[in-house]
């Protein structure tokens, strides 16, 4: 088992609690421990740290509309589609479209699924070889019936990066509504909210290094959504349940941590994946899949390699046997289908984006965090190597 973060590659996955993060965790759960609806002291102090994070989360992400916390990602992203669809049907109750790409997170796909079985007409927007989506097939397809489109804006798989000013512009023109899906992107680069014109927009804490178990919705304030749960009417009627107000906390220390990195440094990481970049791709055997970052810099996620894997003889070969094999060396990456799989080891991006089936089950991803250091790179290629002739003796 892998004992050292320096050998962590997986932060596309979930990242390890930061160490201010945690103190402000710990000093919010000593302070402000109770419920925040209640209307005694202990309760106003909660609330008051509450409200407090959120206004430091609003600040963080330029967002003058609506905050509302859940469990994470995949509750924000049901939230922003169950609870926008109902006030979408036409007046004459026809069917409404909603819009997705071919490379969505599996939440995106399960919230989809739910609108079709109500009645909503789903399609999905084809990608290119990189993963990213035909901005002309798009356009078309903004036509009526569509009055939704859900997008996520940095693949977790392939590191593309949707372009999204684009998109939320020829949205604004339809008068479609726009979700984006920003889970990987905001522990990598700043969010404007405002300034991009999106109309809701899921995040989760545990991809940059705050806690797991809370996420946000971001919403233009004149919005209204249908709650996914009832009960005590938290969340201005958005969200019952009592809020963890230590988690939002961390989630506030977190986006302010990341702020202060990319302050000092606002390439991120991509200088260090770059170098590694550079080097994996020396070796026999491997070839990039999405943008090439060292070409498209602003196309890629920068933390983010997605590799696919061959033999010597030319054999693609299974990327989940990669990651056993690396794992075994200590190493934490991901399988390219880890996350979602057409059930026969094949990933359903890169099928997406028009690979044969042998080549969509041979993929692997390597996403950086900040604990790494240039000297934590140096072992990588040489046991990426030796995992690949393990598998092809």
């Amino acid at each position: 088992m892998a004992s050292s973060l320096e050998r962590y590659f997986d932060a596309s996955a979930t990242t390890p609690l930061a160490e201010d993060v945690a103190t402000e965790i710990h000093r919010v759960q000593a302070e402000a421990w109770a419920n925040p609806s209640s209307l005694h002291g202990f309760g106003l102090a909660a609330a008051e740290s509450l409200e407090r994070s959120r206004q430091r989360i609003a600040q963080a992400l330029h967002c003058s509309g609506r905050l509302c916390f859940s469990s994470g990602g995949t509750e924000s992203i049901h939230l922003a589609l169950l609870g926008a669809a109902p006030q979408l049907w036409s007046a004459n109750g026809s069917a409404p479209r909603l819009l997705i790409s071919s490379v969505e997170h599996p939440a995106t796909d399960a919230a989809a699924q739910q609108l079709a079985a109500q009645g909503w007409q789903l399609d999905r927007i084809p990608v290119n070889a990189d993963g990213l989506i035909d901005l002309r097939a798009f356009e078309q397809m903004l036509e009526p019936p569509t009055r939704l489109v859900s997008l996520i804006w940095g693949q977790s798989e392939v590191g593309s990066l949707m372009p999204l000013a684009e998109i939320a512009q020829r949205c604004r023109q339809a008068g479609v509504l726009l979700h984006v899906d920003a889970v990987q992107v905001a522990g990598q680069q700043l969010i404007d909210f405002d300034a991009l014109g999106v109309d809701l927009m899921s995040l989760a804490a545990h991809k940059l290094r705050g806690p797991r178990g809370v996420g946000l919705l971001l919403a233009r304030a004149d919005l209204e959504l249908q709650p996914l749960l009832g009960g005590g009417g938290q969340e201005g009627g958005w969200r019952s349940g009592t809020e963890p107000v230590a988690l939002i906390a961390g989630f506030a220390a977190a986006l302010e941590r990341r702020h202060r990195l990319l302050a000092e440094a606002p390439q991120g990481l991509a200088p260090l994946r770059n170098a590694l970049l550079e080097r994996l791709l020396e070796l026999p055997g491997l070839r990039l899949s999405g943008p090439d970052p060292l070409s498209q810099p602003a196309a890629r996620l920068p933390h983010h390699i997605s590799l696919l894997v061959r033999s010597d003889a030319g054999v693609p070969l299974p990327g989940r046997a990669l990651v056993q094999q690396l794992s075994r060396q200590g190493y934490a990456i991901s399988s390219g289908s880890a996350c979602r799989s057409l059930g026969d080891g094949r990933s359903a991006v890169l099928s997406a984006m028009g690979f044969d089936a042998a080549t969509a089950a041979s993929g692997i991803r390597l996403s950086l965090g900040d604990w790494h250091a240039a000297s934590d790179l140096f072992a990588v290629p040489e046991a990426l190597m030796r995992a690949r002739m393990e598998l092809s003796a």
